[in-house]
């Protein structure tokens, strides 16, 4: 079994990077070549796709972090793990779950689900 920990620790910094060259390292520890994500609001595929949400999320939430909530578990080939967003040092405004399909050590498919999200 995959570490989750690393796994989703690295996840998380990878959405947390601004510098463009180490999010791209990061991208390539975590994820698979052919990384498929899917979210109800947003999608993109491989290390450019996943890359291109990361930087739009930054864009509209700036200076907003994420974090681990809780511990991840899983099973198999597969991880679960939530995650808050939000200003650095405040409560979170969002809060998700992704689920995660893991290959040779490195995320292949993340379906992300919404927990909390702010009123319209």
């Amino acid at each position: 079994m995959a570490d989750l920990n690393k796994i989703a620790g690295g996840y998380i910094a990878a959405w947390n990077e601004s510098d463009a060259a180490r999010r791209a390292a990061l991208l390539e520890a975590i994820f698979t070549d052919d990384v498929s994500y899917r979210d109800p609001l947003m999608q993109g595929d491989g290390h450019a796709g996943v890359g291109a949400l990361i930087d739009g999320v930054q864009q509209r939430f700036p200076g907003f972090r994420f974090s681990l909530k809780g511990a991840p578990d899983g099973f198999a080939d597969t991880i679960r793990f939530s995650w808050n967003l939000g200003p650095e040092g405040s409560e979170s405004v969002i809060e998700g779950t992704d689920i995660g399909i893991i290959e040779n050590g490195r995320l292949r498919n993340v379906t992300g689900f919404l927990d909390k999200v702010p009123a319209q």
